[in-house]
């Protein structure tokens, strides 16, 4: 059975940012995770999936993005992101900490809405040398693109931005419809009564997120062909059709633009935001995709089973 363990994480600029590590047994590791959690979340949200990663042989290493969850332990904190420079080092310094022990295992970095618009990012403009390590990218439901029904109007983003060149750590509610997070109504009343998912950010954190989506719709942003370990880049996309937090049809044609042979995305039909906790099994299907396509990839080469552009639904 997995364990876990809870640690600290000190940045280079002194932060300090709460982490947890999902342990399989002993030797029956596979590979390595690391796993970055959405907006107005936390790692601890992610029960339904680590764990089952971790009892299949994957370590799962994950932390409280700065401004989120346990790493926000004022609320002078809460939404204390700071600009996307500083989101993506502490990314990269996360994956700097791992043990050194662990390098001979696969790395795969992965992210969830918020978090999977970051992961897409990273690929596209981290640094060179992390990213040979990093044998392939997930992204659950990508923040690319907000949902006409969660969308803030644009007065209200000009406004924002206007605001934020002043006042750039002004915090700012934007709260997240929980009955959107998905379709087991028990987990979008734990999301509301949750103290953690504070649906806090700033006026600059929030241009930011606005920002790093519009820079992966308009192609300013681009993941390529390349960038991983061996000289690859792969990539699994998961989206639900009925996604109303970020707009899964800006995803489809982002996706289907990507010039990169080795990805493939998963499509589910009907399927709300947080794929990794819908209801009954359908999690499990998801968890079970999931690991079918990281097993795919742990071969010892480096090179996995590649797959030319594919997609396959789950209805």
């Amino acid at each position: 059975m997995a364990t876990t363990k809870e640690g600290q994480f000190t940045t280079s600029d002194g932060e300090k940012l709460y982490t947890k590590t999902w342990l399989p047994a002993p030797d029956t590791v596979k590979a390595r995770v690391v796993y970055i959690h959405g907006f107005s979340d936390h790692c601890n949200n992610y029960d339904t999936l680590f764990p089952v990663l971790a009892n299949r042989g994957f370590t799962v290493y994950s932390f409280d993005q700065r401004g989120w969850g346990r790493s926000a332990d004022t609320q002078a904190k809460k939404g204390l992101t700071g600009p996307t420079t500083k989101v993506l080092q502490d990314i990269t310094e996360f994956i700097q900490s791992l043990p050194q022990e662990d390098l001979a295992q696969p790395l795969f970095l992965g992210g969830h809405s918020m978090g999977g618009g970051e992961v897409l990012h990273y690929a596209a403009s981290g640094p060179k040398d992390v990213l040979r390590t990093i044998r392939g990218f997930l992204v659950e439901s990508p923040f690319i693109s907000v949902h006409p029904r969660s969308r803030p109007s644009a007065v209200t983003v000009f406004v924002g931005r206007l605001a934020g060149r002043v006042l750039p750590h002004r915090q700012m509610v934007n709260k997240l419809d929980a009955n959107l997070v998905s379709r087991d109504p028990e987990v979008g009343k734990a999301f509301a009564a949750d103290p953690l998912c504070h649906d806090t950010g700033t006026l600059e954190g929030l241009a930011g997120l606005l920002d790093r989506a519009a820079e992966l719709q308009t192609g300013k942003c681009v993941v390529v062909d390349g960038v991983g370990e061996g000289g690859k880049t792969r990539l699994w996309v998961a989206h639900g059709t009925a996604d109303q937090i970020c707009d899964y049809e800006t995803c489809r044609r982002w996706y289907d633009g990507l010039q990169i042979e080795d990805k493939e995305m998963r499509v589910y039909e009907g399927w709300y935001h947080s794929l990794h906790r819908e209801p009954g099994e359908d999690k499990v299907r998801f968890a079970e995709d999931m690991i079918t396509w990281l097993e795919d990839r742990c071969g010892e080469d480096g090179q996995g089973q590649v797959g030319a552009g594919t997609e396959r639904s789950r209805l």
